[in-house]
């Protein structure tokens, strides 16, 4: 006899991207409650079977500030599981393990060529890494262990962040020196690439409509990678390490967000 489940339809006004997915799959699916989850990214909505009240899973949801609230709930079968599981596994492995390589490539890029836009655009890429790695890490583990372990990654994450801002605002103070804006650039579409095969991989674990959401929807990972070229061409031009530590505040601000969302879950 297959059982019936509760299917409760959330929107998620700010899942924009795989980011958002992964930490909404952190923080539910260690629940008992929870049966399956199903994402609708262009139409930002959500899908949870599950057993117990809506509002347990709303209140997890509210914790990671993305917009949740409940569209419908009613009781369903539900789906059963599939080669896509292992699948989407497999690509959360391979995703995390190119994040985590160009986390190094550029803090190393960045430390060389001292720019402070590439040294935070690695910890976007450890950002994304870490949500990954929390992602894999959930599966079949216990609640308490994973939220020490967002807590101990949420933490490193911030204090980072932290000192990025710290040494950004010492170069403006002091100016600092003029950044190499050749290994900017560089370091920068090659990350840029790096962040293509991403959304490549995790395309092959969804539907054609997520598919879809992909060329929607622009991930702030594109975003920070483009405005590290931007700033390197300015540092050509203006021969000023302004545009670099500009570039560098805006993208440290995002990964302290990142962070802040990290130790929501560990909560």
């Amino acid at each position: 006899m297959t059982a019936v489940w509760l299917k409760t339809t959330f929107r998620i006004a700010n899942m924009d991207c795989s980011s958002e997915e992964q930490l909404i799959r952190m923080s539910l699916e260690g629940m008992p409650s929870v049966r399956t989850l199903a994402f609708d990214i262009p139409n930002r909505k959500l899908e949870v079977y599950h057993t117990g009240r809506p509002e347990e899973l709303l209140e997890r949801l509210e914790g990671l500030h993305l917009g949740a609230s409940v569209v419908s709930s009613r009781e369903e079968q539900a789906p059963a599981d599939t080669e896509a599981d292992r699948l989407q596994t497999r690509i959360l492995w391979q995703v995390l393990v190119i994040n985590v390589l160009f986390f190094v490539v550029e803090m190393i890029a960045g430390l060389i060529a001292s720019s402070m836009g590439l040294a935070a655009d690695s910890l976007d890429m450890l950002a994304d890494g870490i949500v990954y790695a929390l992602a894999l890490f959930a599966v079949g583990g216990a609640a308490g262990r994973k939220r020490r372990v967002a807590g101990i990654a949420g933490y490193f994450q911030g204090i980072l962040g932290v000192l990025g801002l710290v040494e950004v605002i010492h170069r403006f103070v002091g100016r600092g020196e003029t950044p190499d804006f050749l290994m900017m650039i560089v370091v920068s579409v090659f990350a840029l690439a790096a962040n293509a095969i991403c959304v490549f991989l995790l395309r092959r674990s969804k539907t054609e409509v997520h598919m879809r959401a992909s060329l929607i929807f622009t991930s702030m990972d594109v975003i920070a990678n483009l405005g590290v070229i931007v700033a390197g061409v300015l540092v050509y031009l203006t021969r000023s390490n302004l545009p670099d530590l500009v570039v560098g505040s805006i993208v440290f601000i995002l990964v302290l967000q990142g962070a802040y969302r990290i130790l929501r879950l560990a909560r």
